[in-house]
């Protein structure tokens, strides 16, 4: 054998290993963000009739559910995280990760509406923040908003911070958006009920919290 003919063999040969290996970290990758996907879809199927239950629990005795569902802000944050992580590795426009958004918007409404009914049933004040993005391309400030709002919720872990993407098309959110009278002046937010758009900084978003609201709110430091 010459040592030309060797030689493209052994080219050849590497070649091969190299798109085999690929080949294969792509496929596993592929299978993991599958798995994830379906990981977070079967949370949002099971917090989602949590969430009903809660509902039903709620019109016999309210109070006695508010501590679950304070709790489940922790879980619904986390599983935020995970939705985005899934966002951001299979694009914006991917179907799966879509309707997952779908869903977990649904899922923060109805929380939004049970921590109400809690806080009028049991005389509860959460704190809540309503938080309407977009990542068209559109807003400029809104990854610098999200990531300060992840700061104050980590921060102060009973904030109740719900994450909306102002362009889903989801009947129910458009309703939502509507009823709240939001305008598509991104980003925006409802303090308590009380609206603003725009980011500029974390002490900025800080005032627009009711005074003292913050500091009655659990901390972690």
């Amino acid at each position: 054998m010459s040592l030309v003919t060797r030689n493209v063999l052994i080219a050849l040969f590497i070649t091969a290993a190299l798109t085999g290996t690929v080949a294969y970290a792509v496929n596993y990758l592929n299978n993991a963000r599958i798995t994830e996907l379906g990981a977070i879809e079967d949370q949002l199927s099971i917090d989602t009739l949590s969430l009903d239950t809660q509902f039903s629990l709620l019109e016999a005795a309210p109070c006695d559910t508010a501590a679950s569902s304070t709790a489940f802000i922790g879980k619904l944050a986390d599983l935020g995280t995970r939705l985005s992580y899934a966002e951001s590795q299979l694009g914006i426009d991917n179907p799966q990760v879509i309707r997952l958004k779908q869903q977990y918007s649904l899922l923060e409404i109805r929380d939004y509406l049970i921590t109400k009914q809690l806080a009028e049933a049991c005389g509860t004040k959460p704190v809540t923040v309503l938080y309407f993005y977009s990542n068209a391309g559109d807003c400029a400030d809104c990854d610098k908003a999200g990531y300060a709002l992840s700061y104050l919720h980590d921060t102060y872990p009973s904030l109740r911070v719900y994450s909306f993407d102002y362009n889903l098309d989801l009947g129910a959110l458009k309703t939502f958006i509507a009823i709240n009278k939001v305008k598509n002046t991104l980003p925006a937010f409802v303090v308590n009920g009380k609206k603003s758009y725009g980011f500029t900084s974390l002490e900025e978003l800080e005032k627009q919290f009711p005074k003292g609201a913050l500091a009655t709110t659990t901390s972690k430091l």
